[in-house]
């Protein structure tokens, strides 16, 4: 067996674990069994309690700014590679920007966190310590760009009083707060008992977040034919362009020999579905939730394939 078929069988798999649950959870939705509050719940305790438990836990546990001085790349890290989803998705769709705002957020706003952190659980299950780290510190430098420019883009903008308190998300607080504990030194002196409670909350967040991921995408109703155009140009930024940008610069950075799980994180969010979040926003500030919906649904369907396909191509490439 190749190493492209090796790679590609072993993350397929691993993506229809995360998707058997999404696909129970939807089914549940469908059925009404849960109901559109439940969801909502189970949204709101991932996003307020056990994300951030998952982000402190991880953080203060395994960042050694000793071991790992480039830390602080990762942030920019993700800025960037919205800032280049973006600007592919600008010349994809241009002549007609203003009336594709939502979809230039749907190309360029991955998800950074509900849908790679199980991907990355199933796949690396010895290095989930290090990698459940890179995705705290991507969302660092991801979070404030989805809620400000990813809303702005996604949305008609209804509701939105003080904007500037839509950018301070529990993941985002508990990101910058075990940062800061760690570089000041001060986690030292934080009780045995405490973290270990963060890390008890913290093992929740996967499986509740992947829950919740299938109970949203199951309650989106599906209206292919007058999006259709829209959703393929989407796909060619989300699931073409940027993942190949992606695997060019890491290949010419060299980074898969000199930290093979960073390069796989890395190239796993550039070929990840869009961000859930979007449709939050939508729901929440207005916009035309059919047709984001619909894109978004299209996009994770899609997805099963762009994981496995782009991680093999970087495992091909790096060997």
């Amino acid at each position: 067996m190749t190493v492209f078929t090796a790679t590609a069988s072993a993350t397929l798999i691993a993506i229809l674990k995360v998707f058997l649950v999404g696909l129970l959870a939807g089914a549940l939705v469908r059925r009404g069994v849960l109901t559109d509050a439940m969801v909502t719940a189970l949204t709101e305790a991932t996003i307020i309690f056990f994300l951030p438990c998952l982000i402190l836990d991880k953080t203060i546990s395994n960042l050694s700014p000793s071991t790992f001085p480039l830390w602080w790349t990762l942030p920019l890290a993700s800025a960037a590679m919205a800032g280049v989803g973006l600007a592919l998705a600008a010349l994809v769709f241009a002549g007609d920007l203003a009336g594709k705002r939502s979809m230039l957020a749907i190309a360029s706003m991955q998800n950074a966190g509900y849908l790679v952190l199980p991907v990355g659980a199933a796949l690396y299950p010895g290095q989930f310590d290090d990698f459940a780290l890179y995705v705290s510190l991507f969302i660092l430098g991801f979070n404030p760009i989805l809620w400000s420019v990813g809303k702005l883009l996604a949305t008609d903008g209804r509701g939105t009083g003080s904007s500037w308190r839509g950018l301070i998300t529990p993941p985002l607080v508990a990101c910058l707060t075990a940062v800061g504990l760690v570089l000041s030194g001060l986690s030292r002196w934080i009780p045995q008992p405490v973290l270990e409670t963060a890390e008890l909350i913290g093992q929740g967040a996967v499986p509740v977040a992947t829950v919740a991921l299938g109970a949203l995408l199951g309650g989106i109703s599906l209206e292919l034919r007058p999006h259709l155009a829209d959703a393929a140009r989407v796909l060619v930024v989300k699931y073409g362009l940027l993942p190949a940008v992606t695997v060019a610069v890491l290949h010419l950075a060299d980074l898969g020999s000199r930290d093979p799980l960073l390069a796989r994180f890395l190239v796993l969010e550039a070929a990840s579905a869009p961000a859930v979040a979007l449709i939050l926003q939508v729901r929440a500030y207005g916009g035309d939730e059919p047709k984001v919906g619909t894109v978004m649904l299209v996009s994770y369907l899609f997805c099963l394939v762009s994981l496995p396909f782009w991680l093999a191509v970087w495992e091909l490439v790096a060997s």
